[in-house]
């Protein structure tokens, strides 16, 4: 305060001498004078300090974020002949906002895709093992699945008491076979009908009597995959008893989804691994893309085929496999860019593109047309040319301080000074950078329970108690989700909050024990302080206190309904550790 009054002293006393060089001697000189004196001022207030994720904040000096704490930073802010589409920044201010740029350049579209799926039975062979002989089972001899069986292989008996009539009239009709060989050949016929072969049929003859019970027998080789009668089941001609299926070969089926499938194509070639062989890694390649998309997942499959004669995969183990893919065509390579370059507003794509003027670094905004995304790139069909400088890290922060300046940005493109949130007549900025948001008595309880979740956490944290503290956290991530009803302009502000608290609050109840809890518990405490002032939660007195010792001897606050220092990072360890830092009324 002393030094901000010896300047203002100092600025006073150099009007009072200009006007009195103006009285005793005028002339166009204190024109000029006058001038360079606005032009100093001017550069003096050049200088604005604002948060890099809450733009609406704008002090003349640094400090923090009264949101969220962050640290604020410094965005220099400099005429370019009233060009409302160019943005100056010093190197300096560069630097502290951790902005960077990038020349643009062509290169190999090529992306990366990772693929999940499970190996499964190669459909082709697979079969279905049915029964030629209607009647009952008497007799299994395989009796669960995972069996591995041979052609030829007696897989049930079966009773059948239309067999054993057949083979009565067979034998009948054996008896008038020299009178009437046409019925004796039909009776041959009709078993021959039933799989029955002619060594069978000779055996009946021979023996002279029908034989009671038959055998089914495997018609290829496999592993049985799927048993489907019992002993005791009655089953009719045709009827599957079995599926039994060659494990030999295999198919790995990964799932695609919408966006993946421009880039998978029949004889791209995978690698991938299987979670029951670490370390391992696979070849091979996509020989099918189901051209039909499941309406309900919107996912295809893209099969591969897998030798498998020593048997080790097994159907339903699963599978992750990667896909390298490129879209350049010949020797024609695609403009890259990242894509911390780009900002969205849902219909348009912006970069900042860099130009120097006079030494300093200039920004403007560009619209660009994307191409398909790469992972952590994009290609650009249109809006850059190779050479160009990009801003590539900080394009957020840039166009933020773009929207303070009036400037042309991503959610302004017209240029003008937009309003922020302390310009309106239901949200204030007071003389500390501290936003004051009045809010409907609605809101108001809801952020108040909010804040009664919160005690409960502290609380929990201070007793040791960890699973109380994380059923308080869950409690407190619920009620976040409950609070509504704010006028357009107080949303905004608590949007801001909204997305921090939720991020601490799924950290905290996520944990797995208490001292993680303890670690994300400061960073939740700074914004609750913030938000109860921001909101002027006034239903009760409110303690700010303070720990030196936590975050690593950083020291940290939290908030608390009684002014005695009950310690939430240390709990029984230090209980008093700490001193009582702010009243909120």
């Amino acid at each position: 305060m002393k030094n901000r009054k010896n300047i203002l002293l100092a600025i006073g006393l150099l009007l009072i001498g200009l006007i009195a060089g103006w009285i005793i001697k005028p002339s166009n000189n204190h024109k000029t004078e006058s001038s360079d004196d606005q032009n100093i001022g001017s550069s003096e207030h050049q200088e604005i300090w604002t948060c890099s994720m809450h733009p609406q904040i704008r002090q003349n000096e640094p400090g923090s974020c009264p949101i969220c704490g962050m640290d604020l930073i410094p965005l220099e802010i400099t005429g370019d002949g009233g060009d409302p589409g160019l943005y100056q920044m010093s190197e300096n201010a560069m630097k502290l906002a951790n902005v960077q740029t990038m020349v643009v350049g062509r290169g190999d579209a090529s992306r990366e895709m990772r693929l999940n799926g499970k190996v499964q039975v190669d459909e082709r062979a697979s079969y279905s093992q049915s029964t030629h002989i209607p009647g009952r089972i008497e007799q299994l001899a395989i009796n669960f699945t995972g069996e591995k069986v041979s052609r030829g292989q007696n897989l049930a008996t079966v009773y059948s008491p239309e067999l054993v009539t057949a083979q009565e009239e067979l034998l009948q009709a054996a008896a008038i076979r020299s009178s009437q060989p046409e019925l004796f050949e039909a009776a041959k016929t009709k078993l021959r009908n039933w799989k029955i072969g002619d060594a069978q049929i000779e055996q009946i003859l021979s023996g002279g009597k029908a034989i009671q019970r038959f055998s089914i027998r495997a018609d290829v080789n496999g592993i049985v995959t799927e048993k489907m009668v019992d002993l005791g089941d009655y089953v009719e001609r045709g009827m599957p008893i079995y599926e039994i299926s060659d494990l030999s070969k295999v198919w790995v089926l990964f799932d695609l989804y919408e966006g993946q499938l421009a880039w998978v194509k029949e004889g791209s070639k995978v690698e991938f691994t299987i979670n029951s062989f670490p370390g391992e890694t696979f070849e091979g390649k996509i020989s099918f893309v189901d051209p039909l998309l499941d309406s309900q997942t919107r996912v295809s499959t893209a099969r591969v085929e897998v030798d498998n004669k020593d048997g080790r995969l097994k159907p339903g183990m699963f599978a992750s496999g990667v896909v390298k893919n490129t879209m350049s065509a010949g020797q024609t390579q695609e403009l890259i860019i990242p894509k911390s370059a780009v900002l969205w507003t849902g219909k348009r794509s912006i970069v900042y593109v860099k130009t120097d003027v006079d030494g300093r670094a200039g920004f403007r905004l560009r619209e660009i047309t994307l191409g398909p995304s790469l992972g952590d790139s994009y290609v650009v069909q249109e809006g850059l040319e190779p050479g160009e400088e990009i801003v590539s890290n900080g394009a957020f922060t840039v166009d933020a301080a773009v929207q303070l300046s009036g400037g042309t940005s991503m959610m302004n493109p017209d240029g003008g000074k937009q309003s922020t949130g302390h310009d309106h007549g239901q949200t204030q900025q007071d003389q500390t950078g501290q936003i004051k948001v009045e809010v409907s008595k609605n809101v108001n309880n809801d952020l108040n329970k909010l804040v009664d979740d919160y005690l409960r956490l502290k609380d929990a944290l201070v007793k040791d108690n960890y699973s109380q503290a994380r059923q308080h956290a869950q409690a407190f991530e619920k009620s976040i989700g409950t609070v509504d009803g704010f006028n357009p302009e107080a949303k905004i502000v608590w949007e801001s909050y909204e997305k921090e608290l939720k991020a601490d609050a799924v950290i905290i109840s996520g944990a797995a024990k208490i001292e993680s809890m303890r670690e994300r518990f400061d960073e939740l405490s700074t914004t609750m302080i913030g938000m109860v002032k921001t909101f002027q939660l006034t239903n009760k007195e409110l303690y700010v206190l303070h720990c030196p010792m936590a975050d690593s001897n950083k020291g940290a606050d939290w908030l608390s309904a009684s002014s005695e220092v009950k310690n939430p990072y240390y709990g029984s360890a230090m209980l008093t550790c700490g001193e009582l830092k702010e009243t909120i009324q």
